[in-house]
């Protein structure tokens, strides 16, 4: 798939045939997650593939969004590993783990599957539910999760471009509330 259709095409999938992934499809997801831009090359990333059907199943018992989390056939748990930072006190890793979620799901789509992006960061009882289902250390704070699987469901593209959005030089029109 070309990149613009895989981005103009992308849909946020729920719903999940019983089939596993291949490793090789999750290795290829993890592999554009891994090529995400990021601030100075830090990389700050790491992934935990979640399949065992518990663990996925736990998921919604703290993450009030994910009940369909448990139909899936996976689900990669983008998080930040703060030992990694090259810029104190600035840091960038929000934006880079952000930039690896959305390579991920591009990713997956391109590929034929399903996925949609569950935040996690900054919702204390999310990022202590997936501390302790993955028993993640300290240093390591859990971002998104992404849901995987052959997808049950067939979504239209979606026309998303809104001129009123654009501004040029500065600041044009009333704000709309």
């Amino acid at each position: 798939m070309e990149a613009m259709e895989a981005i103009l095409s992308r849909r946020s999938i729920r719903r999940y045939l019983p089939d596993p992934l291949p490793e090789e499809a999750i290795r290829r997801v993890l592999e554009a997650g891994m090529a995400a831009p990021s601030a100075g090359d830090e990389r700050p990333w790491h992934f935990v593939v979640i399949t065992g059907k518990e663990s996925l199943a736990a998921i919604p018992g703290f993450h009030s969004l994910a009940r369909f989390v448990p139909n899936a056939a996976a689900a990669i748990l983008v998080c930040a590993d703060l030992a990694l930072s090259k810029y104190p006190p600035a840091d960038w890793w929000v934006q880079d783990c952000s930039a690896a979620t959305q390579n991920i799901l591009l990713a997956a789509h391109a590929s034929g599957l399903g996925a949609v992006w569950l935040g996690v960061h900054p919702e204390k009882v999310r990022i202590d539910g997936f501390r302790a289902l993955c028993r993640l250390p300290d240093s390591i704070v859990p971002f998104s999760l992404v849901s995987l699987g052959f997808p049950a469901v067939r979504k239209e593209k979606e026309g998303r471009f809104d001129p009123s959005r654009v501004h040029r030089e500065r600041w044009s029109g009333e704000r709309k509330e």
